[in-house]
């Protein structure tokens, strides 16, 4: 109703206009009959309110479809009514759903094989990095030290970018099963050994009650404990502690099973708090780091997220910073 009285506002103030002038014309003129004119006035106003009401009755789905939004993209091609503007209208809208549909799916279709050419490509480089892993590791001198912290970077990297692509289609790459946390816990410490040993850091696992058993999926439960373990060791290195540690503990809270990261490193400045999650965001500590990407508290969270995990993290510049995935399912296991 709205939307028919702004359209004919226009039209009923004209209308206003063109009695009112036409009446001073005839007063003006010394015709002084009032009621007569007055009739004339009222005829030609119920005239015009018999015509809105008409056009309205007649538009009322018309007016109804604009003034609500839609459902979905489907609804908009939907046949409203049989009239002039409302067919030129469904036409214009039949054209641009067809030629927006035809963008989208161009637009899919790129987009599908770049992450097929990425994935591809992050496989095709997993073999000459082991084959240069395997090379060098034998080797003590100090270059090939280097060349060996290089290697483990470029295939952090690797993995940052395959998984990356792996989310954007999580639904056909996941695989729900029971996990332990402990095995999945002493998996994460033992593929980063290097990197705790790199960095003189010690990592300490308490198992703080009977082993627990997660409904998750475990490749992906590795990559996010991995990505906290990296970051915990990453943001540690730097700060002048004898015998630092990380400690990695899974416990009960209630009804929850989590997984908590403890590391005593720099901490997070509170303006960069609430933005850690964001995508591609480094905050202050990470511009100070060249192989900080801002990716992977991001694709920790957005897995998290869909596999319906908690992330909690609190933290305290200085003092370091307390990261925990929180799992709403979990079993004891019990030893026979």
């Amino acid at each position: 109703m709205k939307l028919f009285l702004r359209e004919h506002a226009l039209l009923i103030i004209v209308q206003f206009l063109q009695m009112g002038i036409i009446f001073s014309i005839y007063w003006l003129d010394g015709y002084h009959n009032l009621m007569t004119a007055l009739y004339s006035v009222f005829l030609a106003f119920f005239i015009l309110g018999g015509y809105l009401v008409y056009q309205y009755l007649s538009r009322r789905h018309y007016y109804l479809r604009l003034s609500q939004p839609l459902e979905s993209l489907d609804a908009s091609i939907q046949t409203i009514e049989q009239s002039p503007i409302s067919e030129s209208l469904q036409k214009l809208l039949h054209t641009q759903y067809r030629h927006y549909q035809q963008q989208l799916y161009t637009v899919k279709k790129q987009q599908e094989e770049h992450l097929t050419f990425m994935d591809q490509w992050v496989h095709q480089m997993k073999t000459p990095l082991s084959v240069i892993e395997l090379t060098v590791q034998n080797i003590d001198e100090p270059e090939f030290a280097s060349i060996r912290e290089e290697l483990e970077r470029m295939r952090s990297g690797l993995h940052t970018v395959l998984y990356m692509a792996r989310l954007r289609a999580f639904e056909q790459d996941f695989h729900v099963k029971p996990v332990v946390l402990s095995h999945i816990i002493n998996s994460v410490v033992h593929d980063n050994k290097r990197l705790f040993i790199r960095n003189q850091i010690y990592p300490e696992v308490r198992n703080c009650t009977p082993d627990i058993t997660v409904e998750t999926d475990e490749k992906w439960l590795f990559f996010m404990l991995s990505q906290l373990v990296i970051n915990a060791i990453k943001y540690s290195a730097g700060k002048d502690t004898k015998g630092n540690k990380i400690v990695i503990s899974y416990y009960l809270r209630n009804s929850e099973a989590v997984i908590e990261v403890i590391d005593r490193g720099i901490g997070i400045p509170v303006a960069d708090i609430k933005r850690v999650f964001d995508p591609f965001f480094t905050g202050e500590n990470g511009r100070g780091m060249r192989e900080s990407t801002g990716m992977g508290l991001f694709l920790t969270k957005e897995a998290a997220d869909r596999l319906g995990h908690g992330i909690e993290l609190t933290t305290e510049v200085g003092s370091g910073t307390q990261v925990r995935i929180v799992f709403a399912a979990y079993q004891k296991l019990t030893s026979v």
